[in-house]
């Protein structure tokens, strides 16, 4: 264990290890109740998604704990998996097989980078106040799902969009806003595992309700259903869906679709990597995050996994946060971790139960979470502070998150140039910014 893991060298011991990886699985588990109920909505089987969910997740914390000796754990990503079912399924009309085509080609290229050192030139060059805003954007897009999936938010209520009534005809409302409290008061208490312990609750709650359905001879056990092995569709990258002919405004959709995945996982990885590294104070002598190469290399591989697996972007989850609070210093928590997520495959039938009244509560705060990066966004200037509004505001109001991110670079680009600024703005965002154009024009034209 210490050669492995050096465990004398970062003041901590086994015991506080393991301590601090079952903490961290408490804090993220919600992700195998959540990631399947957002993912199943897309035409994807919830229990293959379940079994993807749990292997991508144990393989990715593994890579993370034997190449970068860290203790952070990864998974299935908030957000990235509602991009993946809310915009590229449902809004863009494209099938599940193709948003995981694109979710493997991200991973690959990922993997390219990591090792040529890319990835980190290509984060230094994307405009700090547009990083922070994707991360508030995401945020607020997820909690208007949350409230969607619930029910808590209706387009029936008389005004554009408006809360319901909370009587017995909305049940499930009712039973996630009592989840909702319940998360609020368990995480201001400091309570480990907050989010999960809110969604357990919830769904016992739910029962009296009518709102969690238990089926008759139910067990909580059961064998892992097989995932959506290699379910990828490379020729709907560029063919049309009705001719199935070559057709540009297909190549442009899944493009912009790619640079999505691309950016708003990388994006995540790194802002995680960096909250984690400063708690646990894991950083070099040069105050970068310790083998931050190893790191970004486990949410690659991760990512292609996942893929083959059948569920979107792996990525680094912020609540590994809560281990290094426990005491995790060391991959050893992430072994600890990724254990517990494998042990998770015989237990698919207990986070079945789990309806969407009771994964609303944890959307919603981690949109709460997601939100705190708006702090740190210069509003006082408007070269910095529009294009991040835009972003932020475009988001949930499009219910895209690409849309997002492709108006707030153009928005950037604009308001620096007014600004006389240009010089401000990077290569790579001034191509992103031609991309992102022409994705409209296409749009508007066809």
């Amino acid at each position: 264990m210490e050669k492995l893991f050096k465990l004398n060298e970062r003041g901590t011991t086994v015991g506080r290890e393991i301590v601090g990886g079952i903490t961290t699985f408490l804090a993220m588990a919600y992700i195998l109740a959540v990631n399947p109920n957002i993912l199943s909505a897309s035409g994807m089987g919830w229990g293959s998604v379940f079994t993807a969910t749990a292997v991508s997740a144990a393989i990715a914390t593994l890579v993370m704990a034997f190449m970068a000796n860290l203790p952070v754990a990864l998974a299935p990503g908030l957000g990235l998996n509602a991009f993946f079912t809310y915009t590229v399924v449902l809004g863009m009309g494209c099938t599940w097989q193709l948003a995981l085509t694109a979710v493997l080609l991200e991973g690959i290229l990922f993997i390219v980078l990591s090792l040529c050192g890319v990835r980190e030139a290509i984060i230094r060059s994307i405009p700090e106040s547009l990083k922070k805003a994707v991360a508030v954007g995401i945020g607020l897009f997820i909690a208007i799902i949350g409230l969607a999936n619930a029910g808590v938010v209706s387009t029936e209520t008389g005004t554009l969009i408006g809360f319901v009534n909370f009587n017995m005809e909305n049940r499930a409302a009712i039973v996630a806003v009592i989840g909702l409290v319940i998360t609020i008061v368990l995480y201001t208490l400091n309570v480990p595992g907050s989010i999960l312990i809110g969604i357990a609750v919830t769904t016992i709650i739910g029962i009296p309700f009518g709102v969690t359905a238990v089926p008759e001879n139910w067990k909580p056990f059961s064998v892992p259903e097989a995932p959506h092995f290699f379910a990828f569709d490379f020729k709907g990258i560029v063919a049309d869906p009705v001719t199935g002919g070559f057709s540009i405004a297909v190549l442009g959709k899944f493009i912009v679709i790619f640079f999505t995945f691309l950016f708003t996982d990388l994006f995540d990885t790194i802002g995680t990597l960096l909250g984690v590294a400063e708690q646990g104070n894991l950083k070099d002598e040069n105050g970068e995050v310790q083998n931050v190469k190893g790191a970004l290399m486990a949410d690659a591989i991760g990512t292609v996994c996942g893929a083959c697996l059948g569920t979107s972007t792996v990525t680094s989850f912020v609540e590994s946060s809560s281990g290094v609070a426990a005491g995790a210093r060391t991959g050893l928590a992430s072994v600890t971790t990724a254990v517990l997520f494998l042990l998770s495959l015989f237990l698919s039938p207990l986070f079945g139960l789990i309806p969407s009244a009771a994964t609303a509560p944890a959307l919603i705060f981690v949109g709460y979470l997601m939100m705190k990066s708006v702090v740190d966004i210069n509003f006082a200037d408007p070269t910095e502070g529009i294009p991040a509004f835009i972003t932020i505001m475009v988001m949930p109001f499009a219910y895209s998150i690409s849309k997002g991110i492709a108006w707030g670079i153009i928005a950037y680009v604009i308001a620096k140039c007014a600004g006389k600024k240009i010089k401000e703005i990077p290569v790579v965002t001034w191509v992103l910014a031609v991309i992102f154009l022409a994705d409209i024009i296409f749009e508007a034209v066809k």
